[in-house]
């Protein structure tokens, strides 16, 4: 994750306490131009139009998600608004943020549950929820372990050689899943690099938020040539708009009830490591924009954002993560409010009541999924490097060279273990491997004595 290096040198933890102590909630003060304040708010409608806003910035991805992994997309929605509030509470208001689905789980539950991305309702979905819910409580006990210590110990646990490693081996392990989620037919193939060309013609050639809805987009243009080519000219697989008709306004999303298999745990539980980082690295970019220290505020994100990945996998639901999107509208914004927030959740819930809104969802044909997932998979394998070029990782570091290579490797070769019926999978491997690694040659490194006369490499 982004390292953002400006920090409050007064942050401790009795500070902490104190501010805490003081007041749980802001009093919001209402201010009505210039930069709005994470403690401040808008006037009413401008409130809630900028909940909308916000809405449509985590909407592509939310839905995403869950398409990909065979989940229920209205339930995925709905649980993000219940999550969203869920964090506003525990974090008293002070720290402005949507949780969305995280697509750090998508390469973890189609391992656990043996799904082909894309090609309806994950039949083994109840396994993957009862990793989730394990991933989530977890995630929970390190919120509770940070609120007690402070976030310093992540931080040298995790630095961003293992995180940029980590967040690209869940890319890397998902490639042949995106291929093979295309379809069978050249008609597909082609349909599939079609979407590719949309979803990028969007990013290169827009601006603004339609850029920043470049998945969404890119994915709508494709759905309207899908429908051409195929309801229009008789080519491929007509979309069956009956769904749409045929759905209510208003109904319950699918729940499904969870199960727990300790395979599936092993598999889905290092993905925690992800959701740290992401989380980090989230309230870190707020603080750089706001000038607000949220230093104090970190353990009880990272509880509010396990809980609610607990209460969603309970239910069916996806595992949740902070919105990097919902960050990039406040940063063009300059609107950093807490209190949109809860308006937005809000909005969300409705949203996940309307079947109609699913059928619409469940109508994208398996083709654009396909392409889509080929340019998802790889913006996060490429995260992982963004990660080391924003950090400045230093590759002439022997630790970090031997560290990223190593877990590349067995995340991208999905080296697994099974140690007496315990099975570790690739990004579980990999994970685990870049922490212990790291740690282990980073103590190498401490241990060695300096050189009495420094080698120039130049004359080699």
């Amino acid at each position: 994750m982004d390292r953002f290096v400006q920090r409050d040198p007064v942050s401790t933890e009795s500070t902490t306490l104190r501010d805490l102590s003081m007041s749980y909630f802001p009093n919001w003060q209402l201010k009505t131009e210039g930069v709005i304040a994470p403690d401040e708010r808008l006037p009413a409608g401008q409130t809630f139009a900028m909940g909308v806003q916000h809405v449509v910035a985590m909407f592509g991805s939310t839905v995403l998600a869950p398409l990909l992994m065979g989940f229920d997309p209205n339930l995925a929605v709905l649980m993000s608004g219940i999550g969203t509030l869920i964090f506003f509470v525990l974090v008293g208001g002070h720290v402005p943020s949507y949780l969305g689905s995280s697509f750090a789980f998508i390469g973890v539950v189609i391992a656990a549950t043996g799904y082909a991305a894309g090609s309806g309702p994950n039949p083994n979905i109840g396994v993957a929820l009862g990793g989730i819910i394990a991933c989530g409580a977890v995630y929970a006990l390190v919120g509770l372990i940070v609120m007690s210590t402070g976030v310093k110990w992540i931080e040298r646990l995790m630095p961003p050689v293992v995180t940029g490693a980590v967040v690209a081996v869940i890319g890397l392990n998902l490639a042949p899943t995106a291929v093979k989620s295309v379809g069978p037919t050249t008609f597909d193939a082609l349909i599939a690099l079609m979407t590719v060309i949309c979803v990028g013609g969007v990013a290169v050639y827009t601006r603004g938020l339609v850029q920043k809805l470049l998945i969404l987009v890119g994915l709508a243009i494709a759905y309207a040539i899908y429908a051409v080519l195929t309801n229009g000219m008789g080519l491929g697989t007509p979309i069956d708009f009956q769904k749409i008709a045929d759905a209510a306004w208003f109904g319950l999303p699918t729940l499904t009830a969870p199960e727990f298999s300790m395979s599936a745990v092993s598999l889905i539980v290092p993905v925690v490591i992800i959701l740290v980082g992401e989380n980090l690295g989230h309230v870190k970019a707020v603080t750089a924009m706001t000038g607000r220290n949220l230093d104090p505020y970190m353990g009880r994100a990272f509880l509010g954002d396990g809980i609610a990945t607990m209460i969603s996998g309970s239910v069916g639901g996806t595992g949740v993560t902070t919105y990097g999107e919902n960050i990039g509208v406040m940063a063009a914004t300059r609107v950093y409010s807490t209190l949109i927030f809860p308006v937005a959740a809000l909005l969300a819930i409705i949203l996940g009541f309307s079947p109609k809104f699913g059928a619409v969802i469940q109508t994208i044909p398996q083709p654009l999924l396909g392409g889509t997932s080929i340019v998802v998979f790889g913006l996060i394998a490429v995260a992982g490097a963004r990660v080391w070029v924003v950090n400045h990782v230093d590759f002439g570091n022997s630790r970090n060279l031997i560290v990223a290579a190593v877990t590349l490797i067995l995340g991208g070769g999905d080296f697994t273990l099974n140690i007496g019926g315990f099975i570790l999978g690739g990004i579980g491997t990999a994970t685990f491997g870049a922490i212990i690694l790291n740690a282990i040659m980073q103590a190498g490194e401490k241990s060695e004595e300096p050189s009495e006369v420094p080698l120039d490499d130049t004359k080699a």
